[in-house]
């Protein structure tokens, strides 16, 4: 499959209606990239991001930040899928109580690299499209997140909540939340979570959504976020220096936490190292695999 090929796949939406569509693309990109690239660019500061060249096929375009422990191969994607699909298949059959540390790893490197290939792939369009790009690499990412929540047989959609105001004990009028996820369960909302490439932007109007919902209808509905990663490309003022900056804004995220309202869980597949280790942040922020193996059947209870 050329590069074109590839293109005119991740730019058709159609093609990802189902996991299966997700698992068919990765394999095209994973294959391509083999043997395609101009080039493979380590990160100078953490070694183990990689930059992705392509050749004169895609204008010699540098892609973003790709995590080397995470982003699986073309070799072991095959093998991770199956551990993947096969921890799905349990945990909608109730079989639940945790990940082994192969299961956990599967889920999140799975994830990580069915999005960071079409992410990756959206980065060898000319620039003049790259807002576009980004748009429908959130959508889709928005997508697979739904998709493999479906697969746990949850009642998972994207969609507007109308929620009144009552002054005077009267509905005055209402106020529309647009949600990127809401997990139903018997006609009832259990979950809203907001799903996004990175928190870069983000993180402040999460936050003040729990606090302004649970506000106006007096109730603890839990609200979760979803991310990818949070690095982008270091910008240096040599042209062959490539690094990483992480987007994450730790302060905001403690501030909020401790003076507005915590969020019920926020995870990451691609997880910051001071996420593990900061007060606060270890005990707020996980990793992907713990959302679909234990945490999200604690808040349908």
């Amino acid at each position: 499959m050329t590069l074109d090929q590839i293109l005119d796949k991740a730019t058709d939406k159609t093609n990802f209606q189902s996991l299966e569509g997700y698992f068919d693309f990765c394999r095209f990109y994973l294959e391509y990239i083999q043997t395609n690239l101009q080039a493979v660019i380590v990160s100078q500061n953490e070694n183990h991001y990689q930059f992705f060249q392509y050749d004169e096929n895609g204008g010699f375009q540098i892609t973003r930040p790709i995590n080397s422990q995470l982003m699986l191969n073309a070799d072991s994607f095959g093998n991770a899928v199956q551990i993947f699909l096969d921890v799905l298949g349990s945990l909608s059959e109730k079989k639940r109580g945790g990940a082994q540390a192969n299961q956990a790893a599967a889920i999140n490197n799975v994830v990580y690299t069915l999005q960071q290939s079409i992410g990756a792939a959206l980065d060898a369009l000319p620039a003049g499209r790259s807002n576009t790009a980004r748009k429908l690499n959130g959508d889709l990412f928005e997508q697979l997140i739904r998709l493999i929540l479906q697969r746990l047989r949850l009642e998972c959609r994207a969609g507007t909540v109308q929620v009144p105001v009552v002054i005077d004990g009267e509905a005055a009028f209402k106020m529309s939340y647009q949600h990127d996820l809401i997990v139903e369960k018997n006609g009832k909302i259990k979950l809203f979570g907001s799903v996004k490439t990175s928190s870069k932007d983000r993180i402040d109007k999460i936050f003040v959504d729990k606090f302004l919902y649970n506000k106006l209808t007096s109730t603890t509905v839990p609200h979760i976020a979803v991310f990818l990663h949070d690095v982008q490309r270091k910008n240096t003022k040599r042209e062959d220096e490539y690094g990483i900056n992480a987007t994450f804004l730790p302060g905001h995220f403690k501030g909020y936490t401790v003076k507005l309202n915590p969020l019920d869980g926020v995870y990451y597949c691609d997880i910051r190292p001071n996420m593990r280790t900061e007060a606060i942040l270890k005990d707020h922020i996980k990793t992907f695999d713990r959302l679909l193996a234990e945490d999200i059947w604690t808040f349908l209870k």
